[in-house]
């Protein structure tokens, strides 16, 4: 937990201030309004584009959200908000929640949020939970409508036709409701969408059933006209089993958030702060840096911050996934919405609202959620003319069927009665059905829902995947290069030897003394080490320092109480002419025989001795390199350390010498990255922790960052794995896997669905089953087809469980 204090928040792509006048680029993110299929989504992601200033933009359907990268010189919200709305939708910035809101202080030193609220009051509503629960209520209500009107229309068609005078009277008075008003949502779209000389899926239901409803009506009013046939029974079924399907489907889809819901949940509400040396509640988005407060056993810590004073254990399962209890007293880092299960504890607020960890991670996943897979370039495609071309497919069908009644005599399939065995009408039932059936829908819904579930899912396992090319760039991966310290290892090395040389004069107490003045200088976690070593066994490092520097690599030069001291390796002290004498030689040897790292340590120009420092391998790092091979993973180890201990820790954790590379400086590391590129042939995951490792995360086709590393780590790579462990790096590949599992098996579904189904409604007229019913069965399958899309996609909300199975 101590590292807490020394890290940024893991956050998404920094957004640059919209009021800043030299801002190069800036992103935003707008809720869009009245999508309903992959050619709205495609149509919005156009009419952005277009603005003049706009660099990118993207558009998800599955969250009904765009990301707009701009030059805010060029370009205002405004002027992509009415783009939008010239497409036929509507568009609005997505404003900042409640619990990253800014907080200051009122005069009176009482905490206000940017509303100017002051009371304590209760906890913040989550307004957009509300609105989606109140749409599904009214989407629900609608269905129902729909369904207690559709059942006696179809029951009266089926079973009582021509029964009783009037009979099409009350037919029409039953569907008129179901065709207007429960199908209002698709006609209201409709208009829009061609007004603005555009089409999407609700242009073809809208046509399809106002085709059948108005046929009907003139049969009902006029029957000499067209017949006395009717289809409100095909008019009623395909209104309400395609808004059962929208119904489902959003149901569905808002399953698909349930991740960041449920990791925004995770906050605590109240939070007790000491002001004026009295304790008072007040509520989270009023806590400010700086504040003290007060954690009581079994209570949420309520944000970021480091521990004042007591002690006890904290529960990290619901950031980290780590199921141990973390053992907390002063000076450690604590983050917020993790469990203080036995002490009490005085923190003190580091981080607040939008600058938290767990904001950070709620931001990651909402970035994630929002991308594009390469994947996904194909369904874009084939959205963006799908549509139009349905329209012309219906009117050739229409045409082909008519042509073939009247000019070659033919008959459908068990020939429909009556007026029904007119030629143009049995077009008319066949264009019908073409126009239903097709489902852009099931294209623009296959990769995001996925991406959504498998992203979610992931950051409740630990792992925070920031996009979808880096989820699927990651299912590729084939070799796995590791850096040791702080990645196979802890990252806490300790000093465990202190070994003077037989031919000095020096005693352990005067060489450790000497080693840890010169290491003090130093941020290096071997020179902590060292510093850490002298304090526990009483030795006060000497100085003063009067000349540092650290080399890269090698280790530092110092000038300490007047003495020149050089400390680190072999490579070093050859670089600085310092010939290692044979009694120290094999002190060195022996140490790195052990899997400890070497400090030659010479005073004055002359070897003196050496410090042994050791890292300890992580628990469970052999069992999940031993997984990654077994998953076809290549895994490699590279480390600044000599060979012989690089190759002892690497036998410790089953990697092979042969995949060993050593003696690395940290400038290098991602040029041997680049050489296994070139030479595996497949794509290269780096998996690291520090700033020295972010140019190697940068170099590989998949940078993976421990969680307990550097921000400048975590903020260059690919992957952030909260827990930091290896195991947590098999989840995220296995996760990768299962998620383009999942999203070629959509994307199978929804090709072949519209592939099969297509030609099956233009040859509708030839099969006997389909003869009258083809509009109705269209209706069903087109229904079927997004909520099998979604619900395959919520298959993978199974995935943590497996996991913490």
């Amino acid at each position: 937990m101590a590292e807490v204090q020394d890290r940024a928040p893991l956050t998404a792509e920094p957004t640059t201030d919209t009021d800043t006048p030299d801002a190069a680029a800036t992103n935003v993110r707008l809720t869009i309004e009245g999508m309903t299929c992959a050619s709205c989504a495609r149509r919005v992601e156009r009419a952005l584009a277009r603005v003049p200033g706009v660099s990118e933009a993207s558009v998800n359907l599955a969250t009904e959200r765009a990301s707009v990268t701009f030059d805010p010189r060029a370009v205002t919200l405004a002027d992509m908000e009415q783009a939008v709305a010239r497409a036929g939708y509507g568009a609005q910035p997505i404003a900042a929640p409640a619990a990253e809101l800014t907080t200051e202080a009122e005069p009176d030193g009482t905490p206000t949020d940017e509303r100017g609220e002051s009371d304590a009051g209760e906890p913040e509503r989550d307004e957009a939970a509300e609105r989606r629960q109140a749409e599904l209520t009214r989407r629900r209500d609608t269905l129902l409508l729909g369904i207690a009107l559709s059942i006696p229309v179809v029951v009266l068609s089926m079973f009582f036709m021509d029964r009783f005078p009037g009979e099409n009277w009350l037919l029409l008075a039953l569907t008129a409701p179901v065709w207007g008003y429960v199908g209002w949502d698709f006609h209201r779209t409709a208009l829009r969408v061609v007004r603005h000389f555009g089409a999407n899926m609700d242009v073809l239901v809208s046509l399809g059933s106002t085709a059948a409803f108005l046929m009907s009506v003139v049969a009902t009013v006029a029957p000499g006209v067209v017949g006395a046939t009717t289809f409100y029974d095909t008019t009623a079924l395909i209104v309400t089993l395609i808004y059962l399907g929208r119904y489902l489907e959003a149901r569905a889809k808002g399953q698909t958030g349930e991740a960041i819901r449920r990791l925004a949940g995770l906050r605590a509400t109240v939070a007790h702060v000491v002001r004026d040396g009295r304790e008072v509640d007040v509520p989270l988005a009023r806590v400010r840096a700086g504040d003290e407060l007060i954690v009581r056993p079994g209570e949420k810590i309520p944000t970021d911050g480091v521990v004042l004073a007591g002690a006890s254990a904290v529960v990290v399962a619901m950031l980290s996934g780590e199921s141990l209890r973390v053992e907390t007293g002063g000076g450690c880092g604590v983050m917020g919405a993790t469990i203080n299960a036995t002490g009490m504890l005085r923190v003190r607020a580091s981080r607040v609202g939008a600058d938290t960890m767990l904001a950070g991670i709620i931001r990651m996943v909402e970035q994630a959620q929002g991308s594009k897979a390469p994947i996904q370039r194909l369904a874009d495609t084939v959205a963006g003319v799908f549509v139009p071309a349905v329209l012309v497919i219906a009117l050739l069908t229409f045409i082909d069927w008519t042509v073939a009644g009247y000019v070659f005599g033919f008959q459908p399939a068990a020939a429909m009665d009556g007026a029904t065995s007119s030629p143009w009408i049995v077009a008319l039932v066949a264009g019908i059905a073409v126009l239903v059936v097709a489902c852009p829908c099931a294209l623009g819904l296959a990769t995001p829902t996925a991406i959504m579930v498998g992203t979610g899912q992931g950051a409740e396992s630990g792992v925070l995947i920031k996009g979808g090319e880096s989820l699927e760039r990651l299912r590729g991966v084939t070799t796995l290069v590791l850096d040791k310290t702080g990645t196979i290892t802890r990252g806490k090395p300790e000093l465990t030897d202190v070994i003077p040389a037989s031919s000095v004069a020096l005693t352990e107490s005067e060489l450790l003394a000497l080693a840890a003045g010169a290491e003090s200088a130093s941020e290096h976690p071997l020179a902590r080490a060292v510093v850490a070593g002298a304090t526990a066994r009483g030795i006060a490092p000497a100085g003063p320092v009067e000349r540092f520097a650290a080399v890269p690599g090698g280790g530092v030069i110092a000038r300490v109480a007047g003495r020149e001291l050089l400390i680190g390796t072999r490579r070093l002290f050859a670089e600085r002419g310092v010939a290692t004498t044979a009694n120290v030689e094999p002190l060195a040897a022996a140490l790195e025989a052990d899997g400890k790292t070497a400090m030659l340590v010479a005073v004055d120009g002359a070897v003196v001795g050496v410090l042994g420092v050791a890292d300890t391998v992580k628990v469970g790092s052999a069992e999940a390199i031993a997984r990654l091979g077994a998953l076809g993973v290549a895994v490699w180890m590279v480390t600044g350390d000599n060979r012989r201990t690089a190759e002892r820790v690497a036998a410790q954790v089953g990697i092979p010498a042969a995949r060993v590379l050593a003696e690395v400086l940290p400038g290098a590391k991602a040029e041997r990255v680049q050489r296994l590129r070139d030479e595996s042939g497949g794509l290269v995951a780096f998996a690291g922790d520090g700033i020295n490792d972010a140019p190697a995360l940068a170099q590989a086709d998949v940078g993976i960052a421990m969680g307990t590393g550097t921000d400048v780590a975590i903020e260059t790579a690919d992957v952030a794995l909260v827990k930091g462990n290896l195991r947590s790096i098999v989840t995220a590949l296995d996760l990768s896997r299962a998620t383009l599992r999942v999203i070629r098996q959509n994307l199978f579904w929804a090709f072949a669905y519209n592939t099969v189904l297509i030609p099956i409604a233009i040859a509708s007229p030839a099969i006997p089953a389909l003869r009258e019913s083809a509009p109705i069965f269209a209706a069903a399958a087109m229904a079927l087809s997004s909520v099998t899309v979604v619900s395959n996609s919520l298959r993978l909300r199974r995935f943590s469980r497996r996991e913490a199975a």
